[in-house]
């Protein structure tokens, strides 16, 4: 659904983006990470036809960025950190008038508006001016702006952004929902857990440069090694502790606790607990040590 290779746009002679390469199948969430300036934005700006790149090449839903702008803004849904909402309109004929530009008919029209502003809980206060919504409301009727004509290509940049925790899972779900063998997804957002619990890929971005792409699981045995495991025996090892595969690296035994990491724990654990239990030792716990994205995020910044 997307392909970019190459991208990167300049402005004089500062390179915002450089060498922006990335795939993104149908029916696959990316998640898109980076501090403030990394070039996320801009990114998404070329991929939708607002900026031209400088240089590269990219598609998506099959149209060429720089030549077909027409045809990929009609194929994406856009949810921009600026949402550029017309403040003085009722929130239904701020949508209708969307709709219209997106040639839908006027029964069609007023079923998806009704259901996306039910969804959001904006139903009641349809026809209430804009300006009169809170920054949480305005989130949601600029995601349900989006969601009108049903994209195939969704690019989300903050969507959960000044949401209320309750308003916050309510969007997590809808784009949960909105994952589809038809449609891709990618979300730019400064919020880690978000990214961890949506994305099927991490992508982050420093300085312009995409620096780390893969599955949540493959960054975090790339960036921080092997996972780590509590494994807690039924009493104090009286004696040296038996012999390990060589593979498994033991990092620390303490009392009845030992901690180690295993490369390959599918193959690797079950021989771990075949050795203590041949050696006398029963098992009471045996367990992953939790790591977070957070922890790769920062080992990526600091290089």
């Amino acid at each position: 659904m997307i392909h970019a290779e190459g991208l990167g746009k300049r402005f004089d002679d500062f390179w915002a983006v450089e060498d922006f390469t990335l795939d993104v199948a149908a029916g696959e969430v990316v998640a898109v990470l980076g501090p403030n300036g990394a070039g996320k934005t801009t990114t998404v700006r070329m991929l939708v036809s607002v900026l031209q790149p400088t240089r590269g090449h990219a598609t998506v839903a099959g149209f060429d960025v720089a030549t077909q702008g027409l045809d990929v803004r009609a194929h994406v849904g856009v949810l921009t950190e600026q949402h550029g909402l017309y403040t003085r309109m009722p929130a239904e004929e701020y949508l209708d008038f969307f709709a219209q530009i997106y040639g839908l008919d006027e029964r069609l029209r007023a079923e998806r508006i009704e259901r996306w502003l039910r969804y959001f809980g904006l139903w009641e206060y349809r026809s209430w001016r804009i300006a009169t919504y809170s920054k949480g409301m305005r989130q949601k009727l600029a995601l349900a702006r989006a969601l009108l004509h049903e994209p195939p290509v969704l690019l989300l940049d903050e969507p959960t952004s000044a949401m209320d925790p309750e308003s916050a899972r309510l969007v997590r779900e809808a784009i949960r929902g909105l994952r589809s063998q038809e449609r891709a997804i990618v979300l730019c957002t400064h919020n880690l857990y978000e990214a961890e619990e949506l994305a099927d890929r991490i992508a982050i971005m420093r300085r312009g440069r995409l620096i780390a792409v893969g599955t949540p699981d493959d960054l975090k045995n790339r960036w921080l090694g092997p996972p780590m495991f509590e494994l807690v025996l039924d009493r104090v090892p009286s004696a040296p502790l038996p012999t390990f595969p060589p593979e498994v690296e033991v990092l620390q035994s303490e009392g009845p606790t030992i901690y180690f990491r295993s490369p390959d724990w599918e193959h690797f654990n079950p021989l771990v607990v075949q050795t203590l239990v041949s050696a006398g030792y029963g098992i009471r716990r045996l367990s992953e040590i939790p790591r977070h994205l957070e922890q790769v995020y920062l080992e990526v910044m600091a290089q």
